[in-house]
């Protein structure tokens, strides 16, 4: 399967289309060494955690591997903390020789971490969606691109954790479909980033008793409507205004970016307008989506997320990446 998308892959560049990476990763709380603002008590700089400018620099180094590794045109991030630590990533990955020319954080709220978006290609704009005025919601980010004559939109998410029910995901959803409605279900968009959501929540949060304060209700499969389209895309039939997630395109044994006591779980979804699952101008690709599943990204069968001491006063060591995988996906823009 894979030397058969290399092949279209090249197939299409002989054609003059171009192959477009997406991707999305949660670099689990990249906080800066500036004092100002709110940060969590085990990242106030220079104190006995240990945060300082040596492990900050290993921390924005291992986050910077793990990117280069995905070299992805367009990738969405989330638990960055400021406008100043996505710069401090975005300098350490172009000594590394990946150059992201254009950048956006929605930091408009006070938030301890928010998302952001890293880009080779330049916005056509960019914008903050408010899910609600307080800050217990964290703002999700619209821009749009517009490639060889072919626009798309991309929202980067990042939804309230699994310590709170689902109603608190389902306003977020809420809103997204909202934004979604207005720009019409007909264009070419892109739903990336941490919906602390499986592709299967109205399966598997049944079970959680505690996060079904909806009727069974979730924000990832009924607001977004994911719930028809379970088959690999190439098999996927049209469904008005559904979105289309992913993983279904995806081996099942590989469709993860988490690891919860031992169980793997998606918390990480891309999800795509029925037009991205057409041969239009801009189409996904087939089989292409998957999660970036590398050697040094897993320890002891866990993945090797930023090490922390649980002692009383909770100390950085220094090492470790994110407590998620990055997930990625290809898409064709046709330049004719």
């Amino acid at each position: 399967m894979r030397s058969l998308l290399v092949l279209f892959v090249l197939a299409l560049s002989l054609f003059g289309d171009r192959v477009l990476s997406i991707a999305s990763y949660n670099v689990e709380n990249l906080f800066d060494l500036e004092k100002k603002g709110y940060k969590y008590k085990e990242y106030e700089p220079n104190t006995k955690s240990n945060w300082n400018e040596k492990t900050y620099k290993t921390k924005l180094k291992n986050i910077a591997k793990v990117i280069q590794d995905l070299d992805a045109d367009i990738i969405a991030l989330q638990e960055i903390h400021s406008l100043q630590a996505l710069k401090d990533l975005r300098f350490t990955l172009k000594r590394s020789g990946l150059y992201y020319e254009f950048y956006k954080i929605a930091d408009k709220k006070n938030t301890a971490i928010n998302v952001a978006i890293l880009s080779k290609y330049p916005f056509v704009y960019t914008k903050e969606v408010e899910v609600t005025k307080t800050y217990k919601y964290r703002n999700i980010l619209e821009a749009k691109f517009r490639i060889d004559g072919v626009e798309f939109y991309l929202f980067a998410n990042h939804w309230s954790a699994k310590s709170k029910p689902e109603s608190a995901r389902i306003l977020s959803a809420k809103l997204l479909r909202d934004r979604v409605d207005q720009i019409g279900y007909d264009k070419n968009i892109i739903l990336i980033g941490d919906f602390n959501s499986d592709y299967e929540e109205h399966i598997k949060f049944e079970r959680t008793r505690r996060l079904n304060d909806t009727n069974g209700k979730t924000g990832i499969n009924h607001v977004l409507r994911s719930l028809k389209q379970t088959q690999r895309a190439k098999d996927t039939k049209y469904e008005e205004k559904n979105f289309y997630n992913l993983w279904y395109d995806v081996d099942l044994d590989d469709r993860y970016t988490y690891i919860y006591r031992g169980k793997k779980e998606a918390l990480d979804n891309i999800l795509v307008s029925q037009s991205l699952l057409e041969k239009r101008e801009m189409f996904y690709l087939d089989a292409s989506a998957k999660n970036l599943e590398k050697d040094y990204l897993f320890k002891k069968k866990q993945i090797y997320r930023w090490q922390i001491s649980n002692a009383r006063v909770k100390r950085h060591k220094g090492e470790g990446y994110s407590d998620h995988l990055p997930v990625i996906a290809k898409f064709n823009l046709s330049t004719n």
